[in-house]
């Protein structure tokens, strides 16, 4: 089966967020983007930036238009959001985003009317509608689809990094789970999620899919909801395996990283040099550690099974990748990487915040609530 991969300049960034709409007073969710998305998805043709909807009716989905730079990518997604927001304002709709709402249940949720959010749940069942969870996607730009499976096979190492940095849903409808992303293991019960399978050549990503398009799993390649993935239509690698953000200067530091180890990636095979790939077995055990520590979680890098600290992993890795930052324009976003390991990821101050109030989990909704609107906070009093 032949997949054409579009022409995309080369390292190039796109940004996707997924939204949370609550209700301002209560902190639930509300169904409400139906309502919205109409005159949300008319104004943003003329833009840069787009609205969509997702499959939950509490979701708003903002997305980048192609940029040279992550700060391009930023500043759609910011224009995105004002325009979300001159419509959920005058409506008494709060916005948020993290990688679970902290106490909303599944079965109060409405599913968005569109054919393949049902027949996705109609296959998926109780898991399907117990996807209640946000993230971020960021696609990167490149030139030559021979590079798109060795990059992946290379970038998956750094999954677990990222999955750290961006981990923000430490409770589960209500509970407290230990894990620092409970997204991460829920969103891989779904078929195709996960960790990708190691396949090198574009051949054989050409034979998976047609495997699975046989077999009735997928019906096109866009249904592979790998933590990384091939993106066909727009030329990318897109990387999948983060919560959602809950500040945008933490989206664009994420995507700084993403961006300049893709980039870095792309050099050593233009010199010639192999890129260094895990077992799979390494690349399963660094997800579960990274969901259930964060980053206080010790990582595997290299086939040897050597074992590091990923907060120290990441303080070296930044620092490798400054000189390539600074030549893609994105050395502000990137040194935003030592923010959150020195503060602390989204997850973290949850914690904290509840804490602070006792356990109430309604002051954590409150907290992010602001965080979305003004930027990282460390604790509710802030």
């Amino acid at each position: 089966m032949p997949i054409e991969f579009a022409s995309s300049a080369r390292s190039t960034v796109g940004l996707e967020w997924e939204v949370m709409l609550a209700d301002p007073v209560t902190g639930d969710l509300v169904g409400r983007a139906p309502e919205l998305l109409t005159a949300l998805e008319e104004q943003s043709a003329a833009e840069r930036h787009t609205v969509t909807g997702e499959l939950l009716t509490n979701t708003i989905e903002v997305t980048s238009g192609v940029g040279a730079t992550v700060a391009d990518a930023v500043r759609d997604i910011a224009a995105a959001i004002a325009a979300v927001r001159r419509a959920t304002d005058p409506a008494g709709i709060e916005l948020l985003s993290a990688g679970s709402h902290p106490f909303a249940q599944w079965f109060n949720q409405r599913v968005t009317d569109k054919n393949r959010y049902h027949k996705l749940i109609e296959r998926t069942q109780w898991w399907g509608r117990n996807m209640m969870i946000w993230g971020i996607h960021v696609h990167v730009g490149i030139e030559n689809r021979a590079k798109v499976l060795p990059i992946i096979g290379a970038l998956s190492a750094f999954l677990p990094h990222l999955q750290a940095l961006s981990a923000s849903s430490p409770y589960w409808a209500g509970e407290r789970t230990g894990y620092a992303s409970n997204r991460a293991l829920v969103f891989q019960q779904l078929p195709t999620a996960g960790l990708p399978w190691q396949v090198a050549t574009w051949a054989e990503f050409e034979g998976y899919v047609d495997d699975m398009t046989r077999t009735g799993v997928l019906a096109d390649p866009s249904e592979i909801r790998w933590d990384i993935r091939p993106a066909p239509r727009w030329g990318t690698i897109e990387v999948r395996a983060c919560d959602g953000m809950s500040t945008l200067s933490e989206l664009a530091s994420v995507a700084a990283l993403t961006q300049c180890l893709v980039e870095f990636f792309s050099r050593e095979l233009d010199e010639g040099r192999p890129l260094t790939t895990l077992q799979p077995w390494f690349h399963r055990e660094n997800k579960w550690r990274a969901a259930r520590y964060g980053l206080e979680a010790r990582v595997i890098v290299d086939p040897a099974g050597s074992q590091i600290p990923v907060r120290e992993h990441l303080a070296a890795v930044v620092d490798d990748l400054m000189p390539i930052a600074h030549e893609l324009g994105c050395a502000e976003e990137l040194a935003g990487v030592r923010t959150i390991l020195r503060d602390g990821a989204s997850y973290s101050r949850q914690l904290e915040t509840a804490d602070a109030a006792g356990g109430d989990l309604h002051s954590v909704v409150q907290h992010l609530i602001r965080e979305f609107r003004a930027g990282p906070e460390r604790s509710a009093s802030t």
